[in-house]
């Protein structure tokens, strides 16, 4: 595909106007203002009138098939409506259950323009059977719970996990990656989640885990251990030895933050789950100025209601000024590249998530016709104070489109949403 005359949201981050932009063999292959010599070469060429071409998104955290809880775990706080609500429903889940909720939520936020997110959950062979029927990519990790202080080897999760890697990394192209998870240290013990690093060191794999979500959960952790944070915890066992995808940290410290930065950590920012859960609000500015590679997620859709991103790039943008009194206190740029580039990083997907020559062709199209993008005066304000997802038209994964002006190209949509109702009705009925 061949985009002419369009806006894009160059690597740097910046507006550039009328641009030409070619898609090859699923990567970026030239961008300039001028029509390229062999312009016939790229196939479709697409008008880019009235639109504004930036990289795809990239939700770090999320819980796929948890569409089937969407407005069933309302108005608790953390614990409870673990408890009382998310577990007990979990526990009536099927593989074929979490296949279904996995499809939906593939539809959905490729219809928002994320083409790629890292996944806790369980039914790894499934969630990864709906991501590349999809055509899209994901980080994939089978969450486990470890109360049992006993030898990893000794859970069922080890054998999975080693016969996952085995078959799902790097599968679909390359699209399917696979991570090694630890729910969380309130969950888990340290006998456990030190085999857990070894094993994902010894697969040079990376770990993705809850961190910090909540005030009680970090200030237990530390008089379970001697007063050390969950991530100086989890650093003391060798988790930070590899590379490390943390959602939420809410709660972290100013001494959490110099190990996330010596230590390669992630840190995702989940604003409409952490508010929806009343669980506070994240450092992100403290995070981003120390250097922290910040990125950006949905969460499940017990807790957020949506995989729509722009949803939670608004809310990034806009409720650390009002938390900290300083309405210059977090750029759009940081916004937009937590939400695309550093995503992709934390996935160890080094050639992906900017607008650039040779970099995957993972694009989003944004219709900038509605009145709230008039006038275009900054146009990366305008993504992400007066964008939203229904104003994406395009969206491509390696080159290829998954969603177009109303059509999934990859997902049977109505079918996928008949699913999920059903089974849904099924589990509540039983509860």
């Amino acid at each position: 595909m061949l985009f002419e005359h369009i806006g894009i949201i160059d690597e740097n981050f910046e507006y550039q106007a009328n641009q030409w932009v070619g898609v090859k063999d699923g990567r970026i292959a030239y961008i300039g203002a001028e029509a390229p010599a062999d312009a016939a070469a790229y196939g479709e060429t697409y008008d880019g009138t009235g639109r504004l071409l930036m990289p795809a998104l990239v939700n770090a955290h999320a819980h796929a098939p948890m569409t089937l809880l969407r407005g069933y775990a309302e108005n608790l706080p953390l614990q409870r409506w673990l408890s009382e609500k998310c577990w007990p429903f979990e526990g009536k889940l099927t593989p074929e259950d979490m296949y279904w909720g996995t499809v939906l939520s593939c539809a959905e936020m490729a219809r928002y323009g994320v083409v790629s997110f890292s996944d806790m959950y369980y039914a790894t062979p499934e969630r990864a059977q709906a991501v590349t029927e999809a055509g899209m990519k994901a980080n994939l990790c089978e969450c486990e719970m470890y109360f049992e202080p006993k030898p990893f080897a000794e859970y069922p999760t080890c054998a999975k996990m080693a016969d996952f890697a085995k078959r799902f990394h790097g599968a679909a192209d390359g699209r399917i990656r696979i991570d090694y998870s630890i729910h969380a240290e309130y969950t888990s013990n340290p006998v456990t989640c030190a085999d857990i690093a070894a094993a994902a060191k010894e697969a040079g794999l990376p770990i993705h885990l809850h961190l910090s979500e909540t005030k009680s959960e970090h200030e237990e952790c530390k008089q379970r251990h001697d007063g050390m944070t969950p991530l100086q915890y989890f650093e003391s066992i060798g988790v930070l030895d590899v590379p490390l995808t943390a959602a939420h940290c809410v709660w972290v410290d100013d001494a959490d933050i110099r190990i996330m930065v010596k230590r390669g950590v992630t840190a995702v920012n989940n604003p409409a789950s952490n508010m929806k859960l009343g669980s506070g609000y994240a450092p992100v500015a403290k995070m981003l100025d120390a250097g922290v590679n910040v990125a950006l997620g949905t969460d499940g859709m017990a807790s957020n209601n949506n995989h729509d991103m722009f949803s939670d790039m608004y809310l990034m943008g806009l409720i650390y000024k009002g938390y900290a009194n300083d309405p210059a206190i977090i750029t759009p740029q940081q916004v937009l590249r937590a939400a695309t580039r550093a995503g992709m990083l934390a996935q160890g997907r080094k050639d992906c998530g900017l607008v650039k020559e040779g970099f995957a062709a993972d694009l989003c199209v944004l219709d900038v016709t509605g009145p709230q993008w008039c006038p275009m005066t900054d146009a990366l304000y305008n993504v992400v104070f007066a964008g939203a997802g229904s104003d994406v038209v395009l969206t491509m994964c390696d080159g290829k489109v998954i969603y177009r002006d109303g059509d999934f190209a990859t997902v049977d949509v109505e079918r996928a949403k008949a699913e999920v109702s059903t089974r849904a009705a099924r589990i509540i009925a039983e509860l």
